[in-house]
C-alpha cells in the first residue's frame, strides 16, 4: 500500500512548467477579435429586425391577384364561347336575320 501512496505524493509534487495553463497575447487577441464579431453581428441583427413588419398576417384591403399566365390576364370565357369563335371564323355557317316582308333569297355560295 505504500508504494501506491508514495506514487500519489510524487505525482502531486511534481509541478508542470510555469508558461502552461496561461494564455499569450495571440490567445488574447484572437479573443477580442470574436468577442468584437459578435457584437457586430449582434447590431447587424437588430438593426434587420428593426425593418421587418410588426406582423405578417395579410391586410384586409383588397387584394391583388397576381396570374400565373398571360392566358390568365384575359377574361375568364363563358360557357359556348369556344361554339361562338369557331362560328365567327366561319361565317358562311351563319345565317344573316330573316325579313318577314318577302321571300328570302338563299345566300350566294
Amino acid at each position: 500500500m505504500t508504494t501506491a501512496l508514495d506514487l500519489v505524493l510524487l505525482a502531486a509534487e511534481q509541478q508542470q512548467p510555469e508558461d502552461v495553463g496561461k494564455s499569450g497575447p495571440l490567445g488574447a487577441l484572437l479573443t477580442l477579435v470574436l468577442l468584437l464579431a459578435a457584437f457586430l453581428l449582434v447590431k447587424s441583427m437588430s438593426r434587420h429586425l428593426k425593418r421587418l413588419p410588426s406582423s405578417f398576417d395579410e391586410p384586409d384591403g383588397p387584394q391583388v391577384v397576381v396570374p400565373d399566365t398571360p392566358a390568365d390576364l384575359v377574361e375568364p370565357r363563358q360557357p359556348g364561347q369556344d361554339l361562338l369563335d369557331t362560328l365567327r371564323r366561319a361565317p358562311r355557317a351563319i345565317e344573316g336575320p330573316r325579313r318577314d316582308d318577302g321571300p328570302a333569297d338563299p345566300p350566294a355560295r
